[in-house]
């Protein structure tokens, strides 16, 4: 992995402008090669969602026809515009032009186009566009940023029909090993860890939400990585044992089974549930706020179950510092000081009543 460089993401782009713009053409095509990107749109669609008005008007000067009309595209859905099958079908009009013809766009605009076909109903014509789509992106722009988002929007279209077995065969496409960004990795191991879970598969479920962990750190997503730190503590829960290989050592070594062959039995060390937990702690937003918190009702669950409930003493000694009315229902009903647990039961009465 050392040896692949994958671009910049966009944002670092737009704080570069902000810090050491305004700046020409020529120097903002100088900064794009060295963040290692080779088109300019994903550029002019970050700087619309982070506000950078004036490099965008920069940006737009040196767009493609097709990169024109897939940013007028994304800007329709950016202000809430639902009914975009028209805007798709004349983008890609653009992109199939002998004149303006973009492959890689014509592949993403019939993702887009699969998307909006879903939205109307149309499962079976959504299947087709985004099989097109990620055949095409496959051949001319492999492990893109366009390419990866097929991936994984075919597989959560595959869920979303009750063919979870077509789903984990779309994410096995995306190797751990191969030029896929990290995130994109992460979001596929999320995805098949759920699915694996459903299907009764424990030790491939805590194996890919491992793998989505690591590499929505490596990613620098975050809550992504709570996220997948805290599935697999979950699955690990009842399957702590201290004889048990380390599990990077055990996702290495795996394999896919035999035909007759028991399926490999969750064993985890007891540092790997460690690990996972304390980084998932350290990393938690500081603030406990927020009427949704998923990411404090996961941990926080998972701490009761570990009897790790020190890490989160602060929260708990604290009711009024929570706004998430099922936090509160989680922490009111492990509480067992009597006083305390009174102030939570009023903390949960006036988070319910509001």
């Amino acid at each position: 992995m050392s040896d692949i460089e994958f671009p910049q993401a966009p944002g670092y782009f737009i704080s570069k402008w902000r810090e050491h713009g305004p700046v020409d053409i020529e120097t903002l095509t100088l900064w794009r090669e060295e963040m290692n990107w080779n088109t300019w749109l994903p550029l002019a669609e970050a700087a619309m969602f982070l506000d950078a008005a004036e490099l965008l008007a920069l940006i737009e000067t040196v767009l493609s026809p097709a990169e024109t009309a897939t940013l007028s595209l994304v800007r329709r859905r950016m202000l809430g515009d639902n009914r975009l099958m028209p805007s798709i079908e004349a983008a890609l009009e653009i992109a199939r032009s002998p004149k303006t013809r973009d492959l890689a766009l014509e592949g993403r605009l019939r993702m887009e186009l699969g998307l909006a076909k879903y939205e109307a109903g149309d499962a079976d014509g959504a299947k087709e566009d985004l099989t097109w789509a990620e055949t095409r992106l496959k051949s001319v722009a492999l492990a893109s940023r366009d390419h990866d988002l097929s991936l994984i929007n075919k597989a959560a279209l595959h869920t979303a029909c009750g063919e979870p077995v077509m789903a984990l065969t779309v994410y096995s496409e995306i190797p751990r090993n191969g030029k896929h960004a990290d995130e994109t990795i992460a979001l596929s191991r999320l995805g098949a860890s759920r699915i694996c879970a459903a299907l009764g598969h424990e030790f491939n479920a805590a194996r890919h939400a491992w793998n989505a962990h690591a590499h929505a750190i490596k990613a620098n997503q975050i809550g992504m990585a709570i996220e997948g730190g805290a599935l697999f503590l979950d699955f690990a829960s009842s399957s702590i044992v201290p004889s048990a290989e380390k599990m990077h050592v055990q996702i290495e070594n795996s394999r896919p089974r035999e035909a007759g062959e028991d399926a490999h039995e969750l064993n985890v060390h007891p540092d790997d549930i460690d690990n996972v937990f304390n980084w998932c702690c350290s990393n938690m937003p500081e603030e406990s706020s927020g009427s949704d918190r998923p990411d404090l009702r996961a941990m926080v669950s998972l701490a009761h179950r570990f009897d790790k409930l020190e890490s989160f003493s602060e929260i708990i000694s604290n009711p009024d510092s929570v706004e998430d009315p099922m936090l509160a229902a989680i922490v009111q009903s492990f509480v067992e000081d009597q006083h305390l647990k009174g102030l939570w039961d009023i903390r949960l009465a006036t988070l319910t009543m509001l």
